[in-house]
């Protein structure tokens, strides 16, 4: 058995939830903030057998899509103003971080 912790975007996150649904997976949603951006993520926590990992990883895949999106920078507080960049910087945001871990012992009361 593994433990699939996927982080995702809000904007991927309703998508990737219907998609669990129709696939029999069974998951559980945490919301969570990104460092960089600071902006919401949707941490997925699913357990499954070994034999679906790579179904599961599919799904996942194709309903976390990453994209380029405008960000304004924000000035720094404090810190040192010679790197601060005054406009929006393009960067790219989306897709999915997936971490797949060893499930010693899984229970459910």
């Amino acid at each position: 058995m593994k433990l699939v912790m996927a982080v995702v975007q809000d904007k991927d996150s309703n998508r990737l939830s219907d998609e669990l649904i129709k696939a029999d997976f069974r998951a559980t949603k945490l919301a969570s903030t990104g460092g960089f951006l600071k902006a919401g993520n949707t941490t997925f926590l699913i357990g499954t057998e070994n034999e679906k990992i790579e179904e599961l990883l599919e799904i996942i895949k194709d309903n976390c899509k990453s994209r380029e999106q405008l960000v304004a920078p924000i000035s720094p507080m404090g810190g040192n103003a010679d790197s601060y960049v005054p406009y929006p910087v393009e960067v790219q945001v989306g897709g999915a971080t997936v971490f797949v871990l060893p499930v010693e012992q899984f229970e459910q009361f």
